[in-house]
């Protein structure tokens, strides 16, 4: 399951004490599970309905003043 496998990632990378080490644990090890949630949830973005969709956008975000 990704999500467990993200959570021992994220502890994994929590435990690291410098924070160039840690960024790039991060990086390199939790951004990947993060790029497949963000391609889900873009793809959701497109089909629900403004009205039931509770959060901003991603595209609302890029062209708020």
């Amino acid at each position: 399951v990704y999500s467990d496998s993200m959570i021992d990632e994220r502890r994994s990378a929590n435990q690291i004490d410098g924070p160039t080490d840690k960024a790039i644990a991060y990086c390199e090890r939790v951004k990947p599970y993060f790029d497949k949630i963000r391609y889900h949830v873009d793809k959701l973005e497109l089909i629900v309905d403004d009205n039931l969709w509770p959060l901003p956008k991603y595209r609302e975000l890029l062209f708020t003043k």
